[in-house]
């Protein structure tokens, strides 16, 4: 809502004061729509030649994203240590092998279905059970472990962020855009340079609509809009780099408990919960 509520703020402060100032609001309107369509359709089109099929297929999900905000809260973060607490403390008790149930078939265990948000997320049970399973395989070395699940995160990182950076490089070209629009509206009004003076300053200022447009939507809906892409990408990254801290932990030889806990300490400020908290819903654990 803050994505919106801004834009909206915005546009009203822009326009609102250009209006308020004595400014004819006329030939802006008159001319906006095609000096609109000149830079965007531009910027359409070079931030498709710029960017591939795939990446573009994810240009929807990002957007929905960034109004919607990070996919996960407090609580998220509460019930992935308790699952994870659990699996820990599983393997301690009982070996690396009392894992294999669990992992191999996720939507039927008794773990996955006391976090269901966590079953039904693919990519964080993909990642649980994939490196659950290389600790059962007896790759216990925590180094290899972290240097391996590091790579991979970091990778999913850097994908995931190829629509914020794609949308930067727009907001960086927009300007540039803006004044490829302003420029032909000059040479419109180059030729018609015989017509009277309140004729040419219309058209001169309908021209100078496109410089504008260009800088407005750059550094006022572009930029900022990718800017809240890439860091709502990184705080959900957080998420599943709790998963590497706390397996690392574990794999180093530490108790379980422990190892939640060192996890808990890599948590956003704004999201990270109280020792309490952990060990109330640690200590409320029903999984059979």
């Amino acid at each position: 809502m803050l994505l919106i509520g801004g834009l909206v703020f915005l546009l009203v402060c822009v326009f609102g004061s250009f209006a308020a100032s004595g400014g004819a609001i006329g030939p802006l309107i008159k001319s906006m729509p095609f000096e609109l369509i000149t830079i965007l359709g531009a910027g359409i089109g070079t931030f498709a030649m710029a960017n591939s099929m795939s990446d573009l297929k994810h240009v929807p999900g990002a957007l929905k994203t960034a109004i919607k905000g990070p996919a996960f809260g407090r609580q998220d973060y509460i019930d992935l240590l308790g699952l994870l607490f659990f699996f820990a403390r599983l393997a301690q008790t009982q070996g690396v092998m009392a894992l294999e149930s669990h992992i191999e078939s996720p939507m039927e265990s008794t773990a996955f279905a006391a976090y269901p948000k966590i079953r039904d997320n693919d990519r964080v049970r993909n990642l649980i059970c994939d490196y659950l399973r290389m600790i059962s395989m007896n790759m216990d070395d925590a180094f290899q472990f972290d240097e391996v699940m590091s790579r991979e995160l970091t990778k999913n990182l850097k994908e995931d962020s190829h629509v914020a950076h794609g949308l930067q490089t727009l907001a960086d070209a927009l300007p540039a855009l803006g004044i490829v629009a302003a420029v032909l509206g000059v040479i419109k009004t180059m030729g018609s340079i015989s017509k009277p003076p309140e004729v040419l300053g219309e058209m001169i200022a309908g021209a100078l609509v496109g410089t504008f447009l260009g800088v407005l939507l750059a550094y006022g809906m572009v930029g900022p809009l990718a800017g809240r892409i890439q860091s709502v990408v990184e705080e959900d990254a957080r998420y599943y780099d709790l998963i590497r801290a706390v397996l690392v932990a574990y794999l180093q030889g530490n108790p379980a408990q422990v190892s939640v806990e060192i996890g808990r300490k890599d948590i956003p400020m704004h999201l990270m919960p109280s020792f309490q908290e952990i060990d109330t819903a640690i200590n409320e654990l029903s999984i059979g």
